[in-house]
């Protein structure tokens, strides 16, 4: 008897495990819906997301220490360069001000970013895996969502983001 109840108990579990994790994958119950709207204020500057409606977002969530972060924004500026219709919003997860800051000056970062120490966007799309990246589209809509790093410059990609 005491065998499975601890069977049930632990298929149960698995089973909310699962299913909690359902809304983290490329199809979130976001998906379809109007992008939560936000503004983040970095030092003397702030984005509002609701700015850069009309335009198609590429929402990055990142930070200066995640190592398929760094390695996707490469790739991310390319694709912004190819694709001047298209915005990259990177926004930092990073709690070291400083370390953010030094990070875009030695490295030249050209895209749109700013610090979010808080994870006060983050948060509102429920975002904990960085990189993580909505596709926005010219309606505040979230069309799609990538978890890990990608290549932003890959044909598929960039015909997709050219289609929306």
């Amino acid at each position: 008897m005491m065998g499975t109840v601890k069977h049930t108990c632990f298929i149960l579990a698995a089973l909310l495990f699962v299913t909690a994790g359902c809304d983290r994958g490329s199809h979130p119950r976001q998906m379809g819906r109007v992008a939560p709207d936000f503004t983040v204020t970095d030092g003397n500057r702030s984005v509002h997301l609701a700015d850069y409606r009309g335009k198609i977002v590429v929402l990055n969530f990142w930070a200066t220490w995640c190592l398929p972060c760094i390695a996707e924004l490469p790739s991310l500026t390319a694709m912004q360069q190819q694709l001047p219709q298209v915005q990259v919003l990177a926004v930092s997860v990073d709690v070291d001000q400083e370390a953010y800051r030094d990070y875009l000056v030695q490295h030249k970062i050209g895209l749109l970013t700013i610090d979010d120490p808080a994870h006060r966007a983050a948060d509102l799309y429920g975002t904990s895996r960085w990189p993580e990246t909505y596709v926005i589209d010219q309606h505040g809509i979230i069309r799609r969502k990538f978890i890990g790093a990608q290549d932003w410059t890959s044909p598929e990609v960039l015909e997709y983001l050219r289609r929306l």
